[in-house]
């Protein structure tokens, strides 16, 4: 067994508490929900980013390659200043949703390069310029240009140029679960001699000032030594730790408290606030940091003078045994390497003979993204609401605003993010994809994962569950289900055994999900459902989350597959269950007769409708209207959901269930109308397999036909969202005197819907993509050789339907490869990302990819769902 997998046997065992400490910090805690008690939910303007470094959080705290135990009680960071900026660079720069011409958007470079899941060994790296950070030109360009113009974006302000900025580079190593090894590496990569202020800083989340009588942890120089000093940290729960710091670095410490002054010219309660180590390094004031050196946020202030090409590094260790001699020496560069030496034997598993350096990086990069993203996530919605008692009182219309019917939820975890800067909070249907790529890793966290959000301090008492905190009670795809099956399996090869309690435990809650769905959603009874949002943001003709125009209904295409693929997959797991408990093959009647009764729906509404258009081989939303009934003709991903509803009945499985089977015989010889849903194919052996889908051999052909077609959906990166034929063939609905239109707008979105920082109107997006590579797959396994299809279209290639997942696959796999040219299409046009020896090999995970050139678009740090690239590389290669 290898170092890395014997920690997490540890861990699982809780033998050794190896996950305690990790990168659990937001990198944007400002600008929250959580952060706001505004009278009407303005959350990026009640706490600005001007504000952070004076004002105590109440949730959560933020930094730079930030570090802290699982309950966020010490935190750990590094704070750097280039004395040209006008404050201390302690957390990323961003602009908020009102200000950016694409909404909110992270402006800075940084890097998440490594992490085991243990987090034994850690890697960050950042691109801080020299020169003034250019905070206000940033909001200043942005705001002049409009949504039809690309974002401004920091190489764009040339603080860059001339390569004047340093990169520092932060590494972790644990010795043991609380003794953590910190490495800082600072390298000036101009041409000149440059300053350089690195500041690591340790200090307490603020839980203090909220309660009468709350304990107040403290921090305070224990030690003093030739070559090294300490800081002791004192905390009620926690106990002591201690952080041990090279050199003769000047202490410093202050309070993690609001700088009531600077914000709002009232009296500070302490002499120390939150900003005194900013106002001490940035503004020479000698008072506002303690000369007692004791307080809650404390930071050791090394100076620095690089000349071009020189690199300086600094060591610390935060440990729990008090350091009585040197804690650094050859010792601690050994754990170093050996720490890193694990991390490489652990990701060896992933380096397939035949595969690439480049891929490996992309490989490694993707799951350092996904293990960097966890972050520490706390709320508690009733107490949000009501506010605290030593605090004034929130204004009384937050009691009837946002997530007031939420008020039994109560989170205080550690949470996989979509993004910790721009999404620094949960999502639910993102969840479900993120925990794919870590099963693949860390299965334990994966399923641990899945099952927080069927918890009853996290599910509705009705069986919703959790949307995230902009509205708890958005209707989001339901793949938990999914994600439930996917990752058990993914376990069961990782680690050789199935895991039925996990899928058992997980099961129970999805059927009260499931019936929330079925009772809240499908309007009329007629196993159609509306859905609402549905994580697709502008996808749609209109907002499908407000209320529609003309007091119209929607019938959705996508909300109505989505539920027949829960069927599914609720089905899948209830037959696996039934192998060691028949009481669950009642149940698994149950999703296989709603299964077939969606699929009927969707290609029969009655009275002459249907979701299927038979006329053009697509399916289509319908709005229904008093006294008119329209076919929104948009071929978009609406139209391609209907595929994700597939799964194969294997002969041995139904055999082993006599009762499933005698009751899905009964149903398929009485209820003829229904058969078409239901395809069987006899092996050689005289084995009956079942292929149940909503569309039949026919439909599936006329949709791929679209789907593998260049002018329509596909590109060379993936599937695109919304067909390119709208880029000449616009859709256009009028409605009481005003037009709603759909353009294929295969980069930033040009509408302000969902905040306009998101676009389902033409570019690639990976979760949607991979449920289609899946599904591909599943139809292969039916169909075998004796489906083919041109791909793409006009080729006269004929390839199988695996053959198709492939390529897909592999297109999705080349948008971070460099190719033939030595460029990767993520990054589009930019010389510094394509040529730069220093930037090349870098990699982000954006949100979503241009429809045309696969150039990267939206959040870049969005590891969570594009981190399927992993699962890409593992089953389909370069």
């Amino acid at each position: 067994m290898k170092a890395e997998e014997q920690r997490l046997k540890e861990a699982v065992e809780r033998s050794a508490h190896w996950r305690r400490w990790g990168p659990y910090l937001s990198e944007r805690q400002w600008g929250t929900v959580r952060e706001d008690y505004s009278p009407y939910g303005t959350a990026w303007e009640f706490f600005p980013h001007d504000h952070a470094r004076s004002r105590a959080y109440r949730w959560g705290e933020d930094g730079l390659a930030g570090f802290s135990d699982n309950h966020q009680r010490l935190c750990f960071a590094l704070t750097l200043w280039n004395e040209h900026d006008a404050i201390l660079k302690e957390r990323l720069f961003g602009l908020t949703g009102n200000e950016g011409n694409h909404g909110e958007d992270v402006k800075e470079y940084y890097f998440y390069l490594d992490s085991t899941p243990t987090h034994s060994y850690m890697k960050w790296l950042y691109k801080y310029p020299q020169a003034a950070f250019p905070y206000g030109p940033l909001i200043e360009e942005n705001r002049r240009r409009d949504r039809g113009q690309p974002e401004c974006e920091l190489l764009d302000t040339g603080v860059f140029d001339g390569d004047r900025y340093f990169d520092i580079a932060v590494e972790y190593a644990k010795a043991a679960p609380d003794d953590i090894l910190v490495r800082i590496t600072a390298t000036n990569r101009g041409p000149d001699r440059a300053p350089l202020h690195l500041l690591p800083t340790l200090w307490f989340r603020n839980t203090w000032s909220w309660d009468v009588g709350a304990p107040r942890p403290r921090l305070r120089e224990s030690a003093s030594r030739p070559g090294w000093r300490a800081i002791e940290a004192e905390h009620v729960t926690l106990g002591r730790r201690w952080l041990s710091v090279e050199g003769a670095a000047e202490l410093l410490f202050t309070e993690n408290d609001t700088n009531k002054q600077r914000l709002w010219g009232a009296p500070n309660t302490s002499a120390y606030v939150k900003d005194g180590i900013d106002d001490y390094v940035v503004h020479n004031r000698m008072d506002a940091v303690n000369p007692a050196r004791v307080g809650t946020k404390a930071a050791a202030h090394y100076k620095l003078s690089l000349a071009p090409g020189e690199t300086a590094t600094l060591h610390l260790r935060l440990s729990d045994v008090a350091p009585t001699r040197d804690p650094f020496g050859k010792a601690f560069d050994a754990m170093m390497a050996e720490r890193l030496q694990d991390a490489d034997e652990f990701y060896e598993r992933f380096g397939k003979q035949g595969v690439s350096d480049d891929t490996k990086n992309v490989l490694r990069q993707a799951f350092a993204g996904l293990l960097w993203s966890k972050q520490f996530y706390h709320l508690d919605v009733k107490r949000w609401q009501q506010g605290d008692p030593t605090e004034p009182p929130p204004p009384p219309m937050r009691l009837k605003g946002r997530n007031r019917e939420w008020l039994h939820l109560y989170n205080e975890d550690v949470i996989s993010m979509p993004d910790k800067w721009e999404y620094p909070w949960y999502a639910a249907w993102d969840l479900a994809f993120h925990c794919i790529p870590l099963a693949m890793i860390d299965p334990e966290f994966a399923k641990s994962q899945l099952i927080l959000f069927l918890r009853e301090w996290y599910m509705h008492p009705n069986g919703q569950i959790p949307a995230y905190e902009w509205a708890f009670g958005d209707v989001n795809p339901p793949v938990h289900a999914w994600a439930v099956w996917r990752v058990y399996k993914i376990d069961r090869n990782v680690n050789g055994v199935p895991d039925r309690l996990f899928l058992e435990r997980a099961f129970q809650k999805l059927l009260l999900n499931f019936t929330w769905w079925v009772n809240r959603k499908d309007f009329q009874g007629n196993n159609v459902f509306e859905g609402g949002f549905l994580g697709l943001d502008n996808i749609g003709v209109f907002d499908r989350s407000a209320p529609l125009p003309g007091g119209g209904r929607l019938e959705q295409s996508d909300g109505t597959s989505w539920m027949a693929m829960y069927c599914l997959n609720m089905l899948a797991i209830a037959l696996e269950l039934s192998a060691e408990n028949p009481a669950y093959e009642d149940v698994a009647s149950k999703f296989f007769e709603h299964f077939v009764y969606i699929a009927k729906a969707m290609n029969e509404l009655g009275d002459g409708q249907a979701l299927w258009d038979e006329e053009d081989g697509f399916y289509y939303d319908i709005l229904n209207m008093p006294g008119d009934v329209r076919r929104l003709k948009v071929r978009s991903m609406v139209g391609l959901i209907p595929l994700f509803a597939v799964e194969t009945l294997e002969p041995e499985l139904v055999d082993r269930l006599p009762g499933f089977k005698r009751r899905m015989q009964w149903f398929i010889d009485n209820r003829p109308e229904f058969r078409g849903h239901v395809a069987t194919r006899v092996g050689a052996g005289g084995g009956v397999r079942r292929l149940l889908s909503i569309v039949r051999r026919p439909q599936l052909l006329r949709v791929l036909g679209y789907m593998l077609d260049r002018d329509e959906f596909l590109s060379s990166h993936g599937i695109r969202a919304l067909s390119r034929y709208h880029r000449e063939h616009p859709y256009v609905l009028q409605i009481e005197g005003a037009e709603h239109r759909v353009d294929y707008e295969p980069a930033e979105s040009r509408t302000g819907l969902f905040g306009g920082n998101s676009n389902w109107r033409g570019p690639v997006w990976f979760p949607v993509n991979y449920l289609l590579i899946e599904s591909l797959q599943k139809f292969h396994h039916f169909y075998g050789d004796d489906l083919k299809v041109e791909c793409p279209i006009g080729s006269s290639r004929l390839l199988n339907l695996w053959e198709v997942a492939a390529e897909l696959s592999r297109g999705l796999t080349r948008l971070f490869l460099r190719g033939r040219d030595g460029r990767r299409p993520i990054y589009g046009g930019s010389a510094r990302f394509q040529n730069d020896p220093h930037w090349r090999d870098l990699i982000l995970f954006y949100e979503y990819f241009h429809g045309d050139d696969g150039s990267g678009i939206g959040a870049n740090h969005q590891t969570g769902w594009t981190g399927l690239v992993a699962k890409l590389i593992e089953q389909s290669g370069e």
